[in-house]
């Protein structure tokens, strides 16, 4: 299996790039966002690489650094989430924003990759929750909050705020966030009401 390839950017195409590696060319598929960031014709890139074998075929998908790669693979465990939509969702996010949307359960931000439908986008967020933290930078106190008003569960004025704020007009992941600050400041013992008026107030900040 390849893991890594080292090699002279021969030509790149709409979803891949041809390296030359000592002079046999490697067809390797990739990202928009990864095809972006590829130096000119002529030098030299280093890509991760994930190898996919089948009876009639080995493909090979480049990544400029193993985070995205270790993306793909999770991508690729979600039903309904192929190679091609994959790899949309990387072109469309970062690798740390992918993360973080799924952290925070923003179903909309996964949606805007090309073939990524509404259900297909609340599949991913609902089975790589558990594995979104690891990868981003969000506070681990508002992914529980986010994970508890999902789920329905935990201290109920929490959810109910939560629920207000986005009645409001608010997104969920910034309505998630302020409630959670105001219950960090507030304790456990917040009613609804506080909890929404200190909410609003973290979202003027």
């Amino acid at each position: 299996m390849i893991g890594k390839l080292t090699g002279v950017v021969d030509s790149v195409g709409a979803d891949w790039v041809i390296l030359d590696v000592g002079g046999v060319g490697y067809v390797v598929s990739c990202s928009s966002r990864t095809l972006s960031r590829l130096p000119k014709a002529g030098d030299t890139a280093r890509l991760s690489i994930e190898t996919h074998v089948r009876e009639d075929r080995i493909q090979l998908f480049g990544f400029m650094a193993d985070l995205e790669r270790e993306w793909f693979r999770l991508l690729n465990t979600v039903q309904g989430v192929g190679t091609k939509v994959a790899l949309a969702i990387l072109s469309t996010l970062e690798a740390s924003d992918l993360a973080t949307a799924i952290a925070l359960q923003d179903k909309v931000a996964i949606a805007r990759a090309p073939g990524v439908g509404p259900k297909v986008a609340a599949r991913i967020a609902a089975e790589l929750k558990d594995k979104a933290p690891l990868f981003s930078d969000v506070d681990p106190g508002l992914a529980r909050v986010v994970g508890d008003v999902a789920e329905k569960r935990g201290p109920a004025p929490v959810r109910d705020a939560v629920s207000a704020l986005v009645n409001l007009g608010y997104g969920a992941p910034q309505a998630s966030g302020a409630i959670a600050a105001a219950s960090r400041a507030l304790g456990e013992t917040a009613t609804t009401e506080t909890l929404i008026r200190a909410g609003l107030k973290e979202l003027a900040k």
